[in-house]
């Protein structure tokens, strides 16, 4: 007759209380954490050098439903909703939304990044990074070029990669302050401290151009000679042709 093995089965009944064992601490812990009421709601801009939208209108887009955040259970608190809801906001361009352990419902937040702002028959708006219209904010103004004229689908792709070009570079973030786009198609710009106009041409050869410019400028700078010009014009690759 076989001997009976006490060992293996008090090996396998020790497993089975085990296993036992984490899962009623799961389930008890599981059960309290969705007890647990938010108790307060955390804002945080990703890119918060200048708000577009306020703190208070994400606080009261993170309220479900009209309810007061304190009355809903943490089981109940639809994050992805939350998001979306976030997301349709004209300032926001994503946001993740989730509770801590201690019932904080926490938000965080990424604007939508203005580079340019357009004046047009159809109105004023911004141009984004990623090239869609923005409106204007109520509660900031960005110190960004102004561009007169229309953007349509003709050169809507042109105009936004020089205006990326622009928002890209140090220094021309800084000196170019305004475009217009005239009927030609041609474009004209203006500089932050100095009176000439810089007639830039057609949306062709830009990196160029604007290389050409910020050799003229540093020269013209170092030679004091750059107040007594009245026009800079940047149509030719070659050279830049400056007239007083």
């Amino acid at each position: 007759m076989k001997k009976f093995n006490w060992r293996n089965l008090w090996i396998n009944v020790r497993m089975l209380l085990m296993f036992a064992l984490v899962v009623f601490l799961y389930s008890f812990t599981s059960n309290r954490n969705d007890l647990r009421k938010t108790q307060k709601t955390v804002v945080e801009f990703v890119n918060k050098e200048a708000l577009f939208v306020s703190y208070e209108a994400v606080n009261k887009l993170l309220i479900e439903n009209g309810e007061e955040l304190k009355t809903i259970g943490k089981d109940k608190v639809v994050l992805n909703k939350l998001e979306k809801m976030l997301n349709e906001h004209d300032m926001i361009q994503k946001s993740e939304v989730f509770v801590s352990i201690d019932g904080v419902l926490k938000a965080m937040v990424t604007q939508r990044t203005p580079i340019a702002r357009i004046f047009s028959r159809e109105g004023s708006f911004y141009i984004d990074s990623k090239g869609n219209r923005m409106p204007l904010s109520g509660i900031q103004t960005a110190r960004l070029p102004l561009v007169l004229g229309e953007i349509s689908g003709k050169n809507e792709k042109e105009m936004y990669d020089l205006l990326w070009f622009i928002y890209n570079d140090d220094f021309l973030k800084k000196n170019i302050t305004g475009i217009e786009i005239l009927p030609s198609g041609s474009l004209k710009m203006t500089n932050r401290n100095y009176n000439y106009e810089i007639e830039f041409g057609k949306t062709m050869e830009v990196e160029r151009k604007f290389d050409n410019y910020k050799a003229f400028f540093q020269k013209a700078v170092h030679d004091t000679l750059i107040d007594t010009y009245k026009i800079i014009n940047l149509k030719f690759t070659q050279q830049v042709v400056c007239t007083k």
